[in-house]
C-alpha cells in the first residue's frame, strides 16, 4: 500500500477544502498521486451532492462588489467554519459575486442561471461543492442602485471571511456619516427604512398584540389608545432605520444624523451569514 504521509493530506486538504478522512483515503486509492486524488474526490463528491441537498448551512461569507451601475451583494453558505476559511470557498465567493455583478441578476433563481466564464453559476458552485464535499449554496443576493453606495463587511472572528454585510445607497456628500450609518445597521438591524414602509398588516398585527398586552397588564380602558401608540412608537423604534437611536450617540436618532450631515438614505440591504 502506498505510504500516504500527514503533509501530502495536509497539502491537499489545503487546496480543496476536503476533510480528512475523505483525502486521505482519496490519496491512499490513488496511489499518491495528487491530481488522480483530486478526480476520485469530485467523482464521489458529485455522487454526495444529492445526499447532502437537505443538510443545514449555517456558516459561509458576505461579499460585496461595486461597479459603475450598481453594488452587488452575496451571501454563499456552507457547513463548516473549516470550509468557510478555506481559500478555495472564499474564491469561489468572488467568482460568484463578480459573474452576478456583470450579470445584473437580481434574485437567486437568475443568479443561478447566470453564466461564469464557460460555465454557469449554478454549476460552479455544484462543482465545488462536489470536490469540497460539503453542500454550499447560494443563499441571497441584492443589487442596489443609488447616486452613492456606502459599504460596511464585519467579520465575527478574524479567521473567517465577512460574516456580516452593509450596502447603504444615499444622496449627498458626506461619505462618512453613510459609512457609520452602514456600520449602525450592521449592529441594530433594522427591517424597514421608516416607519411608512412597514406594510399595514405588519402594523395592525402589532397593534392587537401591544393593545392585548396591554389589556392583560390592567391598564384603564380610557387610557389604552395611548399606551397602545406609545408602544407602536417603540415597535418602530426597533424595526425603520430613520427612527432608531444611533448607535454612536443613543441621544440622537438616525433620521436626525443624517438630516444634520446633509445626505437621505434612499436604502439599504444587510445580510448576516445564517440569519
Amino acid at each position: 500500500m502506498t505510504n500516504v504521509t500527514l503533509e501530502d493530506v495536509k497539502t491537499l486538504r489545503e487546496r480543496l477544502g476536503t476533510g480528512m478522512v475523505d483525502t486521505k483515503n482519496a490519496l491512499v486509492e490513488a496511489d499518491g498521486d495528487m491530481e488522480k486524488a483530486v478526480e476520485i474526490l469530485r467523482l464521489k463528491g458529485a455522487k454526495g451532492n444529492a445526499k447532502r441537498a437537505d443538510r443545514s448551512t449555517s456558516e459561509g461569507l458576505v461579499a460585496v462588489v461595486e461597479s459603475a451601475t450598481a453594488t452587488t451583494m452575496i451571501e454563499l453558505a456552507c457547513e463548516t467554519d473549516f470550509v468557510a476559511k478555506n481559500e478555495k470557498f472564499i474564491e469561489l465567493g468572488n467568482s460568484v459575486l463578480q459573474a452576478l455583478a456583470d450579470s445584473g441578476a437580481e434574485t437567486v433563481d437568475a443568479a443561478l442561471e447566470a453564466k461564469a466564464g464557460d460555465t454557469t453559476v449554478r454549476e460552479l458552485i455544484e462543482s465545488q461543492a462536489a470536490t469540497i464535499g460539503e453542500k454550499i449554496e447560494l443563499r441571497r443576493i441584492a443589487r442596489l442602485v443609488g447616486d452613492h453606495t456606502a459599504v460596511y463587511l464585519h467579520r465575527t472572528s478574524k479567521d473567517l471571511p465577512p460574516q456580516i454585510g452593509v450596502v447603504v445607497t444615499y444622496t449627498g456628500d458626506d461619505a462618512e456619516t453613510a459609512r457609520s450609518i452602514a456600520q449602525h445597521i450592521s449592529f441594530a438591524d433594522p427591517q424597514y427604512l421608516r416607519r411608512e414602509d412597514v406594510p399595514e398588516s405588519v402594523v395592525a398585527n402589532e397593534r392587537r398584540i401591544v393593545e392585548e398586552i396591554s389589556r392583560n397588564e390592567g391598564k384603564p380602558e380610557a387610557a389604552l389608545p395611548k399606551i397602545v401608540e406609545g408602544r407602536l412608537g417603540a415597535f418602530f423604534k426597533q424595526v425603520a432605520l430613520l427612527d432608531q437611536e444611533y448607535a454612536r450617540d443613543n441621544k440622537l436618532t438616525v433620521g436626525q444624523v443624517v438630516a444634520k450631515a446633509g445626505i437621505e438614505i434612499t436604502g439599504f440591504a444587510r445580510f448576516k451569514v445564517g440569519a
